[in-house]
């Protein structure tokens, strides 16, 4: 057997109409990272379980270029396919900002970024991704890297403010989990005091919670009254529904989100102090109709924000959220996502991405 076989590898390769992908492998994970459109992690599979965590629309993968995206404002949601989305510097619908309008959930994951293959050895593989929007003054750089024997994706960022002046910003890394992960239901683990409920939104009904209404983590209530469980989601086939929320007032920065069935989870560790908010998204059963989904999304996202709530950037510079960037500023951090299996919970995601809980019993 090659070291190959065993340890890490690199490559790239093309994906559906012609879009740049660069797919990174060890013995654990396969990570398909799609270059020319927003750096968007469509593949995050743990091998030991052939499980692939990440939302995948019926549509497949769009391309902005076909004539359906390219930066209009409604570029995001025309050419959104699923998987983990990094979000910037737009938050939400389109905002007008310092005059440039800035459309739903910003421009850079829906442009090309430039790539290189930092390392490619059997103990360890690393792409350096690197972008600048086209309308605002930012640079935002990134590394994703894998180690031998290791279910840990690491990803170290930097964010620049190149403008001569002072820029807000949101940030976030928009993470969707579908079927057939999510089909037997799930658990969610998360170190929050509270969970803020959206307003109520238009087109956005039955709601699971109550909108408008703050509730301790994870006890909630239905907009009848009832008691709901937030961290609990429910099957498929057991709830149809359309959720917007926030947990908020985090203790530490991790979260995980474990089949209830299988016993398989996923993990993510990050600065709690920079990303403060984690935003709960869910369309559950396929109860959204019309465009955009059309009756075929079961979802559930959790996404990591340095700004709340999903109303555009201008909102969040005005509840003093949104991200300050002094000029010339630089922001760095790091991420690590983590497959697993064999527990049933999770009470902690260390720093270097091990899990602590309690283990699956037979």
């Amino acid at each position: 057997m090659s070291p190959k076989s065993v340890g890490c590898s690199v490559r790239e390769s093309a994906q559906s109409q012609g879009l740049r992908t660069v797919i990174l492998e060890n013995q654990f994970l396969r990570i398909v990272i799609l270059v020319d459109k927003g750096s968007d992690i469509v593949e995050f599979r743990y091998k030991p379980t052939d499980t692939d965590y990440l939302l995948h629309l019926p549509g497949g993968i769009r391309s902005p270029q076909d004539g359906a995206g390219g930066l209009s404002d409604q570029a995001f949601v025309d050419t959104y396919s699923g998987g983990w989305n990094e979000v910037f510097p737009n938050g939400g619908p389109p905002s007008l900002y310092k005059g440039v309008q800035l459309g739903h959930h910003g421009e850079i994951s829906v442009i090309p970024w430039e790539h290189a293959i930092a390392e490619d050895s059997p103990e360890r593989i690393s792409v350096k991704l690197w972008v600048r929007p086209h309308r605002t003054p930012f640079y935002l750089k990134k590394t994703l890297s894998l180690e031998a024997g290791s279910p840990v994706l690491h990803i170290e960022e930097s964010l620049t403010n190149e403008a001569g002046e002072e820029m807000h910003c949101m940030w976030g890394q928009h993470i969707a989990f579908g079927n057939p992960f999510l089909f037997e239901g799930a658990e969610v683990f998360a170190p929050a005091k509270k969970i803020i409920v959206h307003e109520t939104m238009e087109n956005y009904e039955p709601r699971r919670f109550a909108p408008g209404e703050t509730f301790p983590w994870p006890y909630t209530k239905s907009p009848e009254g009832n008691q709901e469980k937030a961290n609990i989601i429910p099957a498929f086939n057991d709830a149809q529904a359309q959720e917007m929320a926030y947990l908020t007032e985090l203790t530490d920065g991790w979260y995980a989100i474990v089949n209830s069935a299988e016993k398989i989870g996923f993990g993510l560790r990050f600065d709690h102090e920079l990303f403060r908010y984690i935003w709960y998204w869910q369309q559950l059963g396929n109860v959204a109709k019309g465009y955009p989904w059309w009756g075929r999304l079961h979802t559930t996202a959790l996404e990591p924000w340095t700004s709340y709530p999903t109303n555009g950037l201008a909102e969040a510079v005005e509840n003093g959220t949104a991200l300050v960037l002094q000029p010339g500023e630089t922001i760095n951090t790091t991420i690590k996502a983590v497959a697993f299996d064999g527990f049933s919970s999770v009470d902690l995601i260390t720093p270097d991405g091990k899990i602590i809980g309690k283990k699956n019993v037979f």
